[in-house]
């Protein structure tokens, strides 16, 4: 089976669109399929196409126009000829105002199935869009299947057409995200566990065999061997995702219990960026770490330095760092947005906080900090979930049971 995979990002680039984008292209290629991945970049002059294999996978990007529509163009006519040249078995497109829209359009003018795949976004705020709405439409009308990670987007996608969905969670792979020790190395760089650490900026370059970009150290106090604690977040840090929740919470806690707010990303440009400098100028004292990009490769060092995993978005799919630091045995807490609920029990295998509530985070926090017991137990208990619900195996295999509802075999 041969199969065009349109996705708006791909690794290397952030987020977890991309993540879950080669996750899927993996899989697939794991069972069997051929595959092509289809993505548009801004790191190659407009209309430049190339195509290179990754992993056994070949990716072709090409250079994104400035306006949209030019770049949709590029995008169908890439697809057009290279099914002229090997055709295709199925069009899969990843997120539904570009991708869906063109992996749609493409298969109808084609006459190749399609399947679209509601991400979060694409349905939370793109459909609100006057400029994006038409492609969210023709990408759930005219697709011959459409999926999604969480249940309440296909019900706000069924909002807008009555028609099935398949719900399809994300996976994790738990023997790369698994339990382990502290890397205390990676905690000595950060400047986590090392006594009388005060630097003030930015750190420019990466310590020799370690890798994370620049760090922001704040006031590190003295600290013992086994450091402060630490209250994770992985991600690009905005608004969407809960920040300023995140570091008022942060704040409130660090006045009793002086910890440290590792961002392991980055914090976006613009509105979320400024902020968040705002934010921490009057705030001084609370100390926090962000690494730039990490490579996906490389997170379960970071994973392990973790006390707290907090993932407290106004607006949410199913988040890949969620399910990862549950699968690394950390205590979460999170709100019940998007398919969130569907992976966190509330004082079983996590804890759900409402939206937009630094006071009940800040105390959730504090709660699981002074009690190791809860934290250990809550980090099993997440963990047996994941290894339960959301696993590699089970992600391949429904997708390959919905290219088979519309007639396509592996």
């Amino acid at each position: 089976m041969k199969i065009a995979l349109l996705s708006e990002k791909y690794t290397p680039d952030i987020g977890g669109l991309a993540i879950s984008t080669e996750r899927i292209a993996r899989l697939l290629s794991s069972a069997g399929c051929d595959v092509r991945v289809f993505s548009p970049t801004l790191n190659l002059p407009a209309s430049e196409t190339r195509t290179l294999p990754s992993n056994e996978i070949s990716v072709t990007r090409f250079g994104a126009h400035k306006r949209a529509d030019d770049t949709l163009v590029d995008w169908f006519e890439i697809i057009v000829e290279e099914h002229k040249r090997e055709p295709f078995d199925v069009l899969h497109g990843y997120f539904l105002p570009q991708a869906g829209f063109v992996a749609t359009y493409a298969g109808k003018y084609l006459n190749v199935p399609s399947v679209v795949s509601i991400r979060g976004n694409d349905i939370e705020r793109a459909a609100f869009d006057p400029s994006k709405f038409s492609h969210v439409m023709n990408a759930l009308e005219n697709a011959s299947a459409v999926t999604t990670n969480a249940s309440e987007l296909a019900r706000k996608a069924k909002a807008f057409i009555d028609r099935e969905i398949f719900l399809i969670p994300n996976g994790v792979d738990t023997e790369r995200f698994k339990p382990m020790e502290r890397n205390e190395a990676l905690a000595e760089a950060l400047g986590i566990s090392s006594p009388r650490t005060k630097v003030q900026g930015y750190a420019s370059e990466a310590p020799a065999g370690l890798k994370y970009a620049s760090a922001s150290f704040v006031n590190q106090p003295d600290g013992s061997p086994s450091g402060v604690p630490v209250i994770g977040f992985v991600g690009e840090l905005r608004e969407k995702k809960g920040m300023m929740t995140i570091l008022s919470a942060c704040a409130k806690v660090n006045k009793t219990h002086p910890s440290t707010l590792l961002v392991v990303g980055e914090v976006r440009q613009g509105e979320d960026r400024q902020a968040f400098d705002e934010f921490h100028s009057v705030n001084p004292d609370l100390r926090i770490i962000v690494t730039g990009h990490i490579s996906h490769t490389d997170l379960p060092a970071y994973y392990s330095l973790m006390d707290v995993f907090v993932h407290p978005s106004l607006r949410d799919g199913m988040p890949n760092a969620l399910l990862e630091a549950m699968a690394c045995e950390k205590p979460v807490i999170a709100t019940p947005v998007g398919g969130i609920g569907k992976a966190i029990k509330d004082s079983e295998n996590g804890f759900i906080v409402p939206v937009n509530d630094a006071e009940a985070l800040s105390k959730t926090i504090i709660r699981l900090l002074e009690d190791e017991s809860l934290r250990s137990r809550l980090g099993k208990s997440a963990r047996e979930s994941v290894q339960n619900n959301f696993t590699l195996q089970k992600e391949m295999d429904a997708n390959l049971k919905v290219y088979k509802t519309i007639g396509v075999n592996p």
